[in-house]
């Protein structure tokens, strides 16, 4: 099983929260956070990168079903 991660470039702010909490899943390029791979295998950190963005523009996906950012 795997989670497929996006970034919405057009949401994020470039906070950087996501890089820093799994930096083998997001990267900053210019002024927005860009997915280094589009599936990762499910883990925690994951969920916590994209509740603590400020601008909720990551969304974590399983089987189609969003699953992150939690509420």
């Amino acid at each position: 099983m795997s989670w497929k991660v996006e970034v919405d470039g057009n949401t994020c702010i470039g906070s950087g929260m996501c890089a820093a909490l799994m930096p083998e899943v997001f990267e900053l390029e210019g002024a927005t956070a860009t997915v280094v791979e589009g599936e990762v295998s499910p883990d925690e950190m994951v969920l916590d990168a994209a509740d603590s963005c400020p601008a909720m523009a990551i969304e974590v996906l399983e089987k189609g079903e969003v699953i992150g950012p939690r509420p």
